[in-house]
């Protein structure tokens, strides 16, 4: 039997509600300190407790945290979803159980170990009997830290880590994690392949969810007003916003320098958000799919109005209420065309924690210098789930609060300013902030038909040289966007076009197809719309273009051939969406099944129309170049 390391996956199948979260996460960590790069992802139902869940973890010594089909190992502590997780051993995986359970287990071609969890955790003096359930899920984490040899140093740092140093409660579990390993030692023969081994790969990195550095990146970037309502996966960046401003926006007299408001609705909470961007605040807010729909009337205002805002939409599964505990990539379309009538929208496209730090300080700058509405799309993967990352450091690029006449600003100008003039020839206006006591600062704000002096019109001409102006202002907003990330591969003519949190499954893709199959493939992560050139280079300099995307309809896919209708035919779409984070092995069968549909007619057309055009690789952030 042939010893793999650092390079296999891990679930546990427990019930909601279970209190198993510390375990898995206690697991996670432990082998995160032992520097082999891993990721978590919790796949839970919407309902309180009672219903199963399972958590996977994988370690890659490679370093593909993308999601494993594949299980090594399974650890079943639910006799409701035990049959279904025996099935999902891999053959040659080795499958940990509550002995507890007393169901048939016919399989031979599996390595097999029972755990007596609550007969251990019930012996133990140190657990009280009314903890026996929540910390009987640390004798698992013993039995499995002994047979694949996880550092039990690592294991007590992580239980530190979680109980912020609270003694008694890191005694009590450390002591049933001790008591799992005992047994283990003393009872089971190890018969399946999987070990780790300690790496220095996760040096510098730190581990954190999608909503918070969302939030972190929020408050360091000036976020003085929150409105929100709750709803999943959105619901703890707000949380997390609420628990970081007391600490780090408050001033020398203890008095508080933000408001976080938890409104009635979505609609009320998007209003607010409005109402405190025009009054000159830096305001936001927090939704999935669900609530972005209720919010759209307030986004088509804050849209003609020109009044900067923020919102982060967490995706999950839709339409209506869908799943609201599955990820997705399915707002695309509806964010992009968001509003009524001729509108536009700005958005950005995280793809990992860490651009969801930067993206929440940078949204900021980016509204309040375009006067308008930024969505910043995350997902449920990203956003709940933990992930490697290089640490946040706070911005050092001064904040851009974007043309807004001040006092001294209105006293040199000769004659009356116009709310709605385009001065720069850019698109964007300037504006006045409610305070400023200038005469000359008033403007009346409305959602309805004003000229270049924000006074009321229906006359057609003015509206038409508005709409334009605004037109003009989304082009400009380009330049102040995040460029796309390339990966790229020499003498490549294949491409994969991409957003967020599918990157780290493409990569890993991408590998196996050269390797199996000697494709050459360059990859562009798009990070915001509208598109940038790099990405229209992108498409032209490619044969052929995968879109991989999590939904139905190839939303990305969509919007990319309405923005280079002559390379329609080159760009083919792999989209799927059924509710789980994306991972290689549908990435990779997507290609292939799409790549033998392409005609050698198509292929030939295809290379001729490749335009000759500087490399967008000199353009593009490079990561990952080969």
């Amino acid at each position: 039997m042939n010893k793999v390391v650092n390079d296999f996956s891990i679930i546990v199948g427990t019930k909601n509600g279970s209190g198993s979260s510390t375990a898995n996460n206690t697991i996670l960590r432990a082998i995160f300190k032992m520097g082999i790069p891993v990721s978590g992802k919790n796949l839970f139902p919407s309902n309180i407790q009672g219903l199963p869940t399972w958590y996977s973890i994988r370690a890659s010594k490679d370093g593909y945290l993308g999601r494993r089909d594949q299980q090594d190992i399974v650890i079943a502590i639910n006799p409701d979803s035990f049959t279904r997780d025996l099935a999902s051993v891999a053959p040659g995986g080795a499958f940990f159980y509550a002995d507890d359970i007393r169901l048939p287990i016919t399989r031979a071609d599996i390595a097999i170990y029972p755990m007596p969890i609550k007969e251990l955790v019930k012996k133990d003096p140190n657990v009280p009997a009314d903890y026996r359930d929540l910390v009987g899920n640390m004798v698992y984490v013993g039995a499995l830290a002994h047979m694949i040899h996880i550092d039990i140093e690592k294991i007590q740092a992580a239980l530190t880590f979680h109980f912020k140093g609270k003694q008694k409660p890191i005694d009590m579990n450390f002591h049933a994690v001790q008591a799992g390993m005992e047994w283990a030692k003393a009872n089971l023969e190890k018969k399946d392949p999987f070990y780790l081994e300690p790496m220095n790969q996760t040096d510098g990195m730190i581990m954190a969810d999608g909503n918070t550095a969302a939030a972190i990146g929020s408050v360091f970037g000036g976020a003085q007003f929150v409105a929100w309502y709750p709803i999943t996966p959105a619901s703890s960046l707000a949380e997390a916003i609420n628990d970081y401003m007391p600490m780090l926006r408050k001033r020398e007299d203890g008095k508080h320098t933000y408001a976080v408001v938890q409104a009635e609705d979505e609609l009320a909470a998007i209003g607010m958000t409005v109402g405190a961007g025009w009054s000159g605040l830096r305001s936001m807010t927090s939704t999935s799919g669900p609530g972005l729909s209720l919010m759209t009337e307030f986004a088509g205002l804050a849209y003609y109005a020109e009044v900067p805002i923020v919102i982060w939409d967490v995706q999950r599964i839709g339409p209506s209420t869908g799943l609201p505990t599955r990820t997705s990539q399915a707002d695309l379309s509806f964010t992009v065309g968001m509003g009524h009538g001729d509108s536009d929208s700005i958005v950005l496209l995280p793809g990992d924690v860490f651009e969801c730090f930067e993206f929440g300080w940078q949204a900021f700058d980016i509204a309040e210098r375009m006067q308008a509405p930024v969505f910043v799309l995350s997902d449920l993967d990203m956003g709940m789930n933990q992930w490697m990352s290089k640490p946040f450091e706070y911005p050092t690029t001064p904040m851009d609060r974007g043309k807004i006449l001040w006092e001294k600003d209105l006293e040199e100008i000769k004659g009356n300013w116009g709310r709605y003039l385009d001065k720069d020839s850019d698109g964007i206006p300037y504006r006045t902030l409610p305070g400023n006591k200038h005469p000359m600062s008033a403007y009346f704000t409305r959602g309805t038909g004003h000229d270049e002096y924000a006074k009321y019109t229906e006359d057609s001409s003015i509206f038409i040289r508005n709409m334009e102006r605004l037109k003009k202002k989304y082009e400009t907003a380009k330049k102040y966007l995040p460029k796309p990330v390339l990966h790229p591969t020499k003498g490549a003519t294949i491409g994969i076009i991409a957003y967020g949190s599918t990157e780290s499954a493409i990569l890993e893709a991408r590998d196996q197809l050269a390797r199996d199959h000697g494709m050459k493939i360059d990859i562009l992560r798009v990070r915001a719309f509208p598109f940038t050139a790099e990405v229209d280079e992108f498409v032209r300099e490619h044969e052929q273009v995968y879109v991989v995307e999590m939904n139905r309809d190839g939303q990305l896919h969509q919007l990319l051939s309405l923005a280079n209708p002559e390379a329609a035919m080159r760009l083919i779409s792999v989209a799927y969406g059924d509710g789980l984070p994306a991972s290689a092995k549908w990435i990779r069968a997507g290609i292939l099944e799409k790549s033998a549909n392409v005609k050698p007619v198509q292929k030939a057309a295809a290379k001729k129309a490749i335009a000759k055009k500087p490399s967008v690789k000199k353009n593009a952030s490079k990561k990952g170049a080969k």
